[in-house]
């Protein structure tokens, strides 16, 4: 641990009996995650910004089933590291779960991503269907998503953390190649959004979606109104409707 905390005062970042605590609703949240479909097999994820000026970043831990996470398997990292976090990187802990076996989040860079470039104050990861098959409907070369003229466009920000979007704006999600390593995603994530700055989110082709905003609150809202897009536009492939247009 970086940060000079006792045992005690690190434990207590995880106790609270407010339920809008991060570490609380980390839990909460996976537990519905996973009953949309979005974080089975122990997949996916979600990190959270919190503290005075967010000085804290609470993570849900990897490889674990996530419908039974409990706050003391959270681990918390102090914002202020050491350095940017990237692949095989050393990261800096205020907290490590005293269980045996877990480990931080393997999608630790990829939220960092989102921490520093959007500023976001939280990140979620999912394995939605929706996003996987999305992926491989669009053609093979498609360096992006695009839609318009849907209803549940207007619950995506611009960048995720701007301004929402209206009816008739388009809506753009870039498209990433997926690694045999989560963690290896960071760069081609990195270079999307630095590519597509008004993107709410990153696709990975087979694999899922990085999806981010200023509260979590933001993030959940706009995860969801993706996965409804990202479910209407397989449908429309399908049904060789265009996804651009109101034709």
């Amino acid at each position: 641990m970086s940060a000079k905390l006792t045992h005690e005062e690190a434990e207590a970042l995880v106790r609270s009996d407010d339920p809008e605590h991060p570490a609380n609703l980390i839990c909460e949240l996976c537990r519905d995650f996973y009953k949309l479909g979005w974080v089975t097999g122990t997949g996916g994820g979600i990190s959270i910004r919190h503290g005075y000026f967010s000085e804290h970043v609470y993570l849900a831990p990897s490889g674990v089933q996530k419908e039974r996470i409990k706050p003391e398997h959270i681990f918390v990292l102090p914002f202020a590291q050491s350095s940017v976090p990237k692949p095989g990187s050393q990261r800096d802990f205020v907290r490590i779960p005293s269980k045996k076996g877990l480990k931080e989040s393997a999608c630790t860079p990829l939220f960092w991503n989102a921490f520093t470039m959007r500023e976001a104050g939280a990140c979620i990861h999912t394995h939605s269907q929706h996003a996987v098959l999305l992926t491989l409907l669009l053609p093979r070369d498609a360096a992006s998503f695009r839609m318009s003229h849907q209803e549940m466009i207007k619950g995506v920000r611009t960048g995720g953390v701007g301004k929402t979007l209206r009816f008739f704006d388009t809506l753009e999600v870039p498209i990433i190649e997926n690694t045999a390593d989560e963690e290896d995603l960071t760069e081609g994530m990195a270079a999307a959004m630095e590519k597509y700055p008004d993107a709410p989110a990153i696709l990975v082709r087979r694999h899922g979606v990085y999806v981010w905003g200023n509260t979590w609150e933001q993030a959940k809202t706009q995860g969801e109104c993706l996965d409804y897009l990202f479910e209407m536009a397989c449908k429309m492939l399908q049904a060789k409707l265009p996804l651009v247009g109101d034709e």
